[in-house]
């Protein structure tokens, strides 16, 4: 097992771990419930980390986490079909499936 991905918030692990499952990557939440131990502990040691099962998955998994990262920093895009604003990580219109302009 490797180490690819750590947050200090949760909900960022988990959807990390849904976009590697969903990607075919197995892999597991360790420190999920850590959090108790603050103040024991260091913060950082506590924080969520993601583990990919296969040792061979690992780069594919980070080149995964790499590139939702940079469409996380996209720009939002306007939807030519009705108008809605989208943020940049959108990959159709939330309001009515269209797939957004060239960029």
């Amino acid at each position: 097992m490797k180490l690819v991905f750590t947050h200090p918030n949760h909900f960022a692990v988990i959807h990390v771990r849904h976009l590697l499952e969903s990607r075919g990557i197995g892999c597991e939440v360790r420190n999920e419930f850590a959090v108790g131990a603050m103040g024991e502990l260091a913060p950082i040691d506590v924080w969520p980390e993601l583990w990919v099962a296969e040792d061979d998955d690992e780069e594919k998994a980070r080149r995964l986490i790499d590139e939702a990262d940079a469409k996380a920093e996209q720009a939002d895009w306007f939807c030519s079909q009705c108008g809605e604003r989208n943020a940049g990580s959108f990959e159709l219109c939330w309001a009515c499936g269209a797939e957004p302009p060239q960029r």
